[in-house]
């Protein structure tokens, strides 16, 4: 048995899940949350049921990875720091640096450190944490897993702005993409879901979070995708605008008397979205929760859901036969009701819902297609720590 580590490190979190492989059972699973902030919370839960909750100032990921292993120890999750052969960390953007998951030294680490302007809220603190990881764990693998390498598949005509190609040539601007490792695993299991070769599938998968994209895979591999150059384009996401006009930043600029373009680039980030249509929150759920008392968290639901059925019926005209309409992460395996106002959206293409399957689901695979519908739709949890854990073994073994 060998124990791989699978890291995800956000601005103020770090996720983490400690696997057993190659039987891919998981020892233990943790979150530090608030990092940096006042008040975080360090959780480990392991064994049979046993659960670790602190509540402290961790300031630094530096100081959050040397926890992490200490406590791994300390509750005899491990013996010795030798038990994990390595450690695999989700890495947004890894533009066409890296067409696949990649074993880090101190020159990769440079690069996707180099690429954080593709992905500017992820890769800064993604480099942090293999940093910490490096220094604490000096003898131990590092692996990234870059979410754009799933999507090196897309053709030109998809990938490509319709701006002058001297600047692709010289500054590699064009659609990247993201959420590629969950991409990945929920495309794998699905053809194990529907007994078909992956090869000769046609899907649209939705990945519906606090980041959202929906991707067209064709053959089995990326054919199109909703984000662009950084994850901030597409459709509306929680806190990020998905498309708009580019004049808007110049527009922005001159009427909030701003001075540096990033400005806005923060704006669309962590302003937009459903938050800024609703001025409530970025949690659909608590919209949800008000959309009948209140006009804005009902016009935020239905940007939402209009976002979501252009690119998905564009997907499907674009791919010609679909074999089905998957639905992932947070918002697509939890909200029912989000879930039916998409497919009702997409009614004129014959697809149809089950609808008292889907108000009655659990998150775990599910197939929620209605009789005579013209192509599958389907809940499919995604794992995208399973897919880092599956990487470090295949590059480290």
């Amino acid at each position: 048995m060998v124990k791989i580590l699978a890291v995800n490190a956000g601005s103020s979190t770090l996720k983490w899940k400690l696997f057993a492989m190659p039987e891919e059972r998981v020892i233990a699973r943790g979150l530090v949350d608030n990092l940096g902030l006042p008040g975080t919370t360090f959780t480990v839960k392991y064994g049979d049921g046993q659960q670790l909750v602190e509540e402290e100032d961790i300031q630094s990921v530096d100081v959050a990875v040397d926890k992490l292993i200490h406590e791994l120890k300390h509750l005899h999750i491990i013996e010795d720091y030798h038990e994990i052969g390595g450690v695999g960390h989700r890495v947004v953007a890894g533009g066409e640096t890296f067409k696949a998951s990649s074993v880090i030294g101190p020159k990769e680490l440079d690069q996707i450190e180099a690429l954080s302007e593709l992905a500017p809220l992820h890769n800064p603190p993604e480099a942090k944490g293999i940093r910490a990881f490096m220094q604490v764990l000096p003898d131990t693998p590092e692996v990234g897993v870059f979410d754009t390498a799933y999507h090196t598949t897309i053709p030109e005509m998809n990938y490509l702005y319709s701006i002058p190609m001297q600047y692709y040539r010289d500054f590699g601007l064009r659609k990247y993409g993201a959420h590629g490792t969950s991409i990945r695993y929920v495309v794998t299991h699905t053809a194990k879901m529907l007994h078909k070769p992956m090869s000769e599938l046609n899907l649209i998968i939705m990945h519906m979070g606090s980041g959202v994209s929906v991707t067209a895979v064709k053959n089995g591999a990326s054919y199109d995708t909703s984000m662009g150059y950084t994850p901030v384009s597409g459709v509306t996401m929680s806190t990020r605008s998905g498309d708009v006009d580019p004049s808007l930043v110049a527009m922005l600029m001159k009427k909030l008397q701003l001075t540096d373009p990033d400005d806005v680039i923060k704006i669309l980030n962590t302003e937009s979205g459903v938050f800024g249509i609703s001025e409530l929150s970025p949690d659909m759920r608590k919209v949800e929760e008000t959309r009948t008392t209140r006009h804005q968290s009902q016009l935020a639901i239905d940007i939402f859901v209009n976002r979501m059925v252009k690119y998905v019926a564009g997907y499907i005209a674009e791919l010609g036969h679909v074999d089905g309409l998957v639905f992932t992460a947070g918002m697509g395996e939890g909200d029912g009701a989000m879930r039916q106002r998409i497919i009702d959206g997409l009614r004129v293409f014959g697809v149809r819902m089950h609808e008292d399957r889907n108000n009655d689901v659990r998150p775990e695979d599910t197939d929620l297609t209605a009789d005579g519908s013209t192509m599958k739709v389907l809940l499919l949890p995604t794992d995208e720590e399973l897919m880092i854990a599956r990487d470090v073994m295949e590059l480290t073994k």
